[in-house]
């Protein structure tokens, strides 16, 4: 019956590891946009030379 305890201590702590994880990920800004760097290449920048006609 110990082992249980044990196990259940265990997978508190390994849950809050992640958890912890996860938080600094977010708050670092890991995963801000994860879409427009893939589809940069594909956009059309403006030339400055354009600006003035």
């Amino acid at each position: 019956m110990s082992i249980i305890y044990f196990l259940i201590g265990c997978s508190v702590l390994l849950a809050l590891g992640f958890l912890s994880a996860f938080l600094w990920a977010q708050r670092s800004g890991q995963n801000d946009d994860l879409y427009t760097p893939s589809i940069r290449i594909l956009l059309d920048d403006e030339h400055p030379d354009e600006d003035k006609k």
